[in-house]
């Protein structure tokens, strides 16, 4: 044990919260369980080095962040290039573990999708949500969402009867989206958040992206901008007005300026509660308050 591996620990340990193991200073990716993720999971992954300056990197496969850290700073060029090595070493590790934990999620994902049978008109999430199935296929009680990256699909959101939502572990997700409709020239795009969302803005006649986040808003704006240049995009915004922040406001307006597109938010009336945020919330309030 050296005092540059409990230094690490104690960088881990304030990020990630205790941990009751010492960092492996070997220079590999080592994964971790993060103390607030789900029981079994190994979200947390992290890289030591001890020679020379001790340095390594760290963060979490679940939100996609990561950290550097060194125990001191270098002194002279030669131990600068050093640690600038290492982490660029440390940075293709985890890119390249990234991409086999992607590919092998996109295989479960083809086999789960390859297997559902159609999506029940009559899932207790459709109904509450008011729409239909369009391509949606299901497997056991669970909605499955497909997200396609490159024209194949990549990763599945679960949609369980309570409207609870899960990503397949270790999937892509940034960039992906899930499509309904037809992009078609001359035809405006909208990209939204949520699934049941795109299916409200679909059924009145839109094509429709969903990106099933608000930080997935702005990278599949700009995924397909690229690749339908003269495409009129309108981000079909989330309206978080409870949260600080507003998240969806926010996320919405860098992704319609990221791509020269329109932004659109739902127009609500006097009377709405403000715990709506959504199209699908408005179209649902309008239909339980139509006289």
């Amino acid at each position: 044990m050296t005092d540059s591996t409990i230094l690490f620990r104690d960088v881990l340990q304030s990020a990630y919260g205790p941990l009751d193991w010492l960092p492996v200073p070997d220079g590999a990716i080592h994964r971790f369980h993060v103390p607030d993720d789900k029981a079994g999971t190994l979200n947390g992954w992290y890289v030591l080095y001890l020679d020379g300056i001790a340095s390594g990197a760290f963060g979490s496969w679940k939100t996609n962040g990561s950290s550097v850290w060194s125990s001191r700073s270098p002194v002279d060029y030669r131990e600068a290039e050093q640690v600038r090595q290492r982490i660029e070493q440390a940075s293709r590790q985890r890119e390249a573990e990234q991409q086999v934990r992607q590919l092998k999620t996109a295989s479960l994902a083809q086999r789960w999708w390859r297997d559902a049978h159609p999506a029940d008109t009559d899932h207790a999430y459709l109904i509450a949500k008011g729409v239909l199935a369009h391509s949606l296929r299901q497997r056991g009680d669970e909605l499955l969402v497909p997200l396609y990256a490159d024209g194949v699909l990549a990763n599945l959101q679960r949609i369980a009867p309570d409207g609870g939502k899960r990503f397949l572990f270790g999937g892509r997700v940034k960039g992906t989206y899930s499509l309904l409709g037809r992009i078609t020239p001359g035809k405006p795009l909208c990209i939204c958040e949520g699934w049941a969302t795109s299916a409200t803005l679909h059924e009145i006649g839109y094509t429709v992206a969903c990106a099933l986040n608000a930080g997935n808003l702005k990278p599949v704006a700009l995924v397909l901008k690229a690749e339908h240049c003269n495409i009129e995009i309108i981000i079909a915004g989330d309206d978080d007005r409870r949260t600080e922040g507003n998240p969806g406001r926010t996320a919405a307006n860098a992704a319609a300026i990221a791509v020269g597109g329109l932004v659109a938010f739902p127009d609500w009336p006097n009377s709405a509660p403000d715990t709506l945020t959504d199209f699908n919330d408005l179209y649902r309030w309008e239909i339980d308050h139509a006289t």
